[in-house]
């Protein structure tokens, strides 16, 4: 369980508290707007209306306890700033910022952001990849040129064995799970007989796996 200071309750904010609070954690959310510290009570341990931008109030927050301190300010890019450099000025352990563009990312990350989050680009990527394609059910980037891949098990795959396929040796790709009535299974073998009814995870470069699955 980690102590999470979350500030700005906008979409992206109060989704966020939802999941870290049934993930377990302790959170801390504030923003300017009383309506909108009021509709994330249920859902955090404690919530402020306050101003960020002020280093006074975020001084009373003792900002450096949290594990994590997250900007989520949407809309505003120089709130967010500057509350990203407040917050690493004030001793903040970790500062993790909301960017909308690529340029905002590069200003954040220069002004203390230890991590930055693009959500609209990386929601647009994966929605991208996941509709374009017959085969793909979900996708996890690792870096530039890895991902892990939901896929579908190819027509003609089926009856056949994870052995028989290869696809480790002929593409380099890993299948690392199996997927069948929404259950996931790690215990796969060569031995293991895939079926229609089935999805893999697989794990490999991008571009192998676009071959593979002729995606």
């Amino acid at each position: 369980m980690k102590s999470i200071l979350l500030i700005g309750v906008n979409n992206f904010g109060f989704m966020m508290a939802r999941k870290l609070n049934e993930l377990g954690h302790q959170i801390m959310a504030v923003d300017r707007n009383e309506v909108r510290v009021n509709s994330i009570l249920p859902f955090v341990t404690d919530a402020q209306i306050g101003d960020a931008t002020n280093e006074a109030f975020l001084r009373t927050l003792g900002v450096y306890n949290y594990d994590v301190c997250i900007v989520a300010i949407g809309g505003d890019f120089q709130s967010s700033l500057e509350t990203t450099s407040l917050l690493k000025e004030l001793g903040a352990k970790v500062v993790v910022s909301r960017a909308d563009r690529e340029v905002q990312a590069k200003f954040l990350l220069r002004n203390g952001a230890d991590e930055v989050i693009n959500p609209e680009k990386q929601i647009a990527e994966w929605a991208a990849i996941r509709y374009a394609s017959d085969h793909i059910r979900d996708y996890i980037k690792l870096d530039g040129s890895h991902a892990i891949f939901e896929v579908t098990v190819p027509e003609g795959w089926i009856g056949r064995t994870i052995g028989n396929i290869d696809i480790r040796k002929k593409y380099g790709i890993s299948i690392l799970a199996i997927k069948q009535d929404g259950k996931m299974s790690l215990i796969i073998t060569p031995d293991t007989q895939l079926e229609s009814t089935m999805t893999m995870l697989v794990l490999g470069d991008q571009k192998a796996i676009q071959k593979c699955f002729k995606i």
